[in-house]
């Protein structure tokens, strides 16, 4: 049976130093060449251990100055809809959500408004709490227009989530977000296990298949957890 490669063994010390706060958030880690005289490897197999991590978002090097940890907030590109399940696997987390409600309620006025339907007309009403290795990083409270996601409420949102059943669906043509920093109340508070002081990120966002107004929802990160991207290609 074949040993395990080296630079998996520089991979593992690096990493348990991260997790354990040996090596905290911004502390430059020791360079290549003091790496691969400890683990008496080539600066190349030390080199592919860092860069391992670099792109599972643990560390980031900076020209001239060496490399560092980073803070691994959970992220999100502001100017798509991504499925958030598949967000935390790709940056090599475990993924569970908790659902809180799933309901079929009346639209007040907020609701109809966001939606695009009569006051009073019967919606799809889900609240979840998506954790990050058993950690909360988002509450989602998501209005969905029945008309569109008639199955929406017989889903098993352990297997799949809410953006997953609406994109398989009604493929989203347009998405609007609505981003701020607001304070939350006590049951948010205690859902996302947070301080109710701690700033949180709210995003209101809406989404379309063509010219149908499918879903309006409410999501609310920990501030110090979670970090909305924007990219914008000048052509």
């Amino acid at each position: 049976m074949s040993s395990t490669p080296r630079y998996k063994a520089i991979e593992a010390f690096l990493l348990e130093r991260i997790q354990n706060g040996a090596f905290p958030v911004h502390h430059q880690i020791p360079p290549e060449e003091q790496l691969a005289r400890d683990f008496s490897v080539s600066r190349m197999t030390a080199n592919k251990a860092i860069q391992n991590l670099v792109q599972k978002g643990y560390l980031v090097r900076q020209a001239g100055l060496g490399t560092f940890v980073t803070d691994r907030k959970a992220e999100s590109p502001l100017h798509e809809v991504m499925n958030i399940a598949s967000e935390v696997r790709g940056r090599g987390h475990a993924y569970a959500n908790r659902v809180l409600r799933c309901e079929a309620i009346a639209a007040d006025d907020e609701v109809a408004l966001r939606l695009g339907v009569r006051l009073g007309t019967e919606v799809f009403h889900s609240v979840l709490v998506h954790l990050q290795d058993d950690l909360p990083i988002q509450l989602e409270d998501r209005f969905v227009n029945p008309r569109w996601v008639p199955d929406y409420l017989q889903t098993d949102f352990s297997q799949q989530t809410p953006n997953e059943v609406l994109v398989a669906s009604c493929p989203m043509s347009d998405v609007e977000h609505v981003v701020e920093a607001v304070l939350v109340d006590g049951d948010t508070a205690a859902h996302l296990q947070i301080d109710p002081s701690m700033a949180c990120l709210s995003v209101i966002r809406r989404t379309w298949s063509d010219d149908h107004l499918i879903s309006y929802a409410r999501l609310i990160h920990p501030g110090e957890r979670y970090k909305l991207r924007s990219l914008h290609k000048r052509r």
